[in-house]
């Protein structure tokens, strides 16, 4: 029969994305899984570059030869 205990400790991310937990709930040599939920402010979006949307949306081409080829077979199957 496998117990387990969950342990939430929240840390700050340290340079070089070193986390840090220290708890004496934690025995020496025990298997832990470790889950890491990062917290963002929603008013500080990423900036993203329109090319980001060029062929994202439903029904949309990365490139014109794509388009091209998509229509030719539309064409073909016309026949």
């Amino acid at each position: 029969m496998v117990i387990v205990n969950t342990i939430r400790e929240k840390t700050i991310v340290k340079p070089g994305g070193v986390v840090e937990i220290r708890s004496g709930e934690l025995p020496v040599g025990v298997t832990v899984e470790v889950t890491i939920v990062v917290e963002r402010d929603n008013t500080q979006s990423v900036p993203r570059s329109l090319i980001n949307f060029i062929g994202s949306a439903k029904g949309c081409f990365l490139s014109p030869r794509e388009a091209d080829e998509f229509i030719r077979g539309e064409r073909d199957a016309w026949d």
